[in-house]
């Protein structure tokens, strides 16, 4: 039998509703939505069950309430016997496996990412960054042709690798939008504007790193039980010293989405589940496992239907 890893993903896949069908039917799940609304001094239950939406997709607000959702439903599955042998989350759903793998607890992290968004909302001021995603070009060319030119006309950087055909561009406006264009010229699908508030994981957001760094100071973190991918590197944290370095590091640097699930199948992960909100990881796992060839199950866990789905056909295997 392989492995099995927990995926966690990242901002953009909230919606109104999230984590509700599983909070009210399993305890447990409510009990994390409980501790989370304690370590916030607000009601972020209500928020992820009831919205508002604008409320909810405020960086500051949509960071945490992801994370609980995701650790809600993963505190499910592990209760249910279902445990990963690895974990890796996209951006902020990196925290996620940290919770899970043990390096610290769910409140602490809840706190730090509520800090995490606000620290990258402020980075750049409204209207001066820019994401976009570049569909059907090859990483090479993008780096070493597209990327290369648009530099001219000021920041843009790749942003997220997320799966073979799709990569995130991220950065000043006008060099993004350029970017953009030499993209199409160069053979691109498509380059789509993203409709997000701030450049994230590009060089501009340092200064949210930076203070990353000063709220990671107090904290101390324990020993990983289970191996936990980094966006950073695309490698296994190499022990909880690293903790720090590389999640301060992470809000600036390219996310290596497709490298870390790549790495995951070459170390014998055949089944993979993503954990809270949405289906994107589940839709570039599928791209990067076609594109290896190889076999691999994918479950998505957001709701009852999916949980149960989950549970009979993972936990008879």
């Amino acid at each position: 039998m392989g492995k099995v890893a927990f995926v966690f993903p990242g901002q953009g896949a909230q919606y109104v509703g999230m984590g509700k069908e599983i909070a009210e039917h399993y305890p447990e799940a409510d009990q994390i939505f409980e501790l989370a609304n304690k370590a916030l001094d607000y009601d972020i239950r209500r928020l992820c069950f009831e919205g508002p939406e604008e409320e909810l997709i405020k960086t500051e607000n949509t960071q945490p309430a992801i994370l609980t959702t995701c650790i809600a439903i993963a505190e499910v599955l592990l209760r249910q016997g279902i445990q990963p042998d690895v974990s890796a989350g996209l951006s902020l759903g990196e925290y996620a496996s940290l919770v899970i793998a043990g390096a610290m607890d769910f409140e602490t992290a809840v706190v730090l990412v509520k800090k995490r968004g606000k620290y990258m909302q402020e980075a750049v001021p409204l209207g001066k960054g820019a994401m976009a995603a570049i569909l059907g070009l090859e990483r090479e060319i993008l780096e070493n042709n597209v990327l290369k030119k648009a530099n001219k006309f000021g920041i843009v950087e790749a942003a997220n690798f997320n799966s073979p055909g799709q990569i995130v561009i991220s950065g000043e406006v006008q060099a993004v939008e350029k970017a953009c264009e030499i993209a199409k010229e160069s053979g691109a699908a498509k380059a789509v504007p993203l409709p997000v508030s701030a450049p994230f994981h590009s060089s501009m957001l340092v200064p949210a790193g930076e203070k990353i760094a000063e709220a990671l100071k107090p904290i101390s973190f324990n020993e990983l039980k289970i191996p936990v991918i980094s966006n950073v590197t695309a490698d296994y944290y190499p022990g909880k010293e690293a903790i720090k370095e590389l999640l301060i590091h992470q809000v600036s640097r390219s996310v290596l989405w497709e490298d870390t699930v790549v790495r995951m199948i070459e170390d014998g992960v055949d089944i993979f589940i993503e954990v809270g909100p949405g289906k994107t990881l589940s839709q570039f796992i599928r791209r990067i496992g076609k594109n290896l060839k190889a076999k691999l199950s994918i479950y998505n866990v957001e709701d009852r239907k999916s949980l149960e789905t989950t549970l009979k056909e993972v936990g008879q295997r």
